[in-house]
């Protein structure tokens, strides 16, 4: 889940409608807002956040500290000054990256997933030598094939690649998927996504690469010695590549 701080209610409900067209919950806060929420967010709730994107807002040479006193999630500097100085006032409040509107909500996808790789280190896990996902919304690739999957199940993959090996339970992959503040879909849809998810892996991969355990959850596990029935060429340097999307632009609002 992404969570836009902006005080322009319209430039913060852009940039959610934009998450949500590539298939990320998100939510937008004012300022204020933010700073309620973040005081009184359960440890559980702040798990859920994939990244805070900070646009314009006050006290925003502020909050970055504040997040990250409770936090460990990528923040993100939306900043419609192309100025020197400005951009280091934002490096220096502490965010993780600035980038400069308009921009793709595809290249913020990306920058996260960089962010977020840098910290847990740049070692190889088993699938990713197996399973390429982009984390910027193109199609994951198995031993370079593209595997076209809706929008949901690709967030659950992102998710379960990113957490590979560990058991996930369904709140968290709902928490991931629909957002910590969804109340019209119930925790039991996962189910099904999972087990559509889990069928399309196992006929291109040859082996159940999800386990599910009742009351535990669910874990992606390719073991290291797995070959897949098709030759796997040029992807064990490869692991999760984070290409950049080669779109042109959209015209996401940039600040006045």
């Amino acid at each position: 889940m992404y969570i836009i701080v902006d005080d322009r209610e319209s430039v913060a409900n852009s940039y959610v409608g934009g998450l949500v067209r590539e298939g990320v919950s998100s939510i937008g806060f004012s300022s204020g807002e933010f700073w309620d929420w973040l005081q009184s967010a359960s440890e559980s709730d702040l798990a859920a956040v994939d990244a805070f994107l900070l646009g314009d807002c006050d006290a925003r040479g502020s909050l970055p500290r504040a997040m990250r006193k409770r936090s460990s999630a990528p923040i993100i500097a939306m900043s419609g000054q192309k100025m020197l100085k400005n951009t280091l006032e934002l490096f220096e409040s502490g965010v993780d990256d600035v980038v400069h509107v308009p921009v793709h909500l595809r290249e913020i996808l990306a920058r996260t997933a960089a962010i977020a790789r840098r910290r847990v280190g740049e070692l190889p896990r088993p699938c990713e030598s197996r399973i390429q996902v982009f984390f910027n919304g193109r199609d994951p690739e198995i031993a370079g094939h593209a595997l076209t999957l809706p929008r949901r199940e690709l967030r659950i993959l992102e998710y379960m690649v990113a957490n590979h090996g560990k058991w996930i339970t369904k709140t968290q992959i709902f928490n991931a998927v629909y957002g910590i503040f969804e109340s019209t879909f119930d925790e039991s849809v996962i189910e099904s996504h999972v087990s559509k998810l889990r069928k399309k892996l196992r006929d291109r991969l040859g082996f159940d690469a999800i386990v599910a355990r009742r009351y535990v959850g669910y874990r992606l596990n390719i073991p290291a010695g797995e070959t897949l029935d098709e030759p796997v060429q040029e992807l064990d340097d490869v692991g999760i590549l984070l290409n950049r999307a080669q779109a042109a632009p959209a015209a996401y609002p940039a600040s006045n």
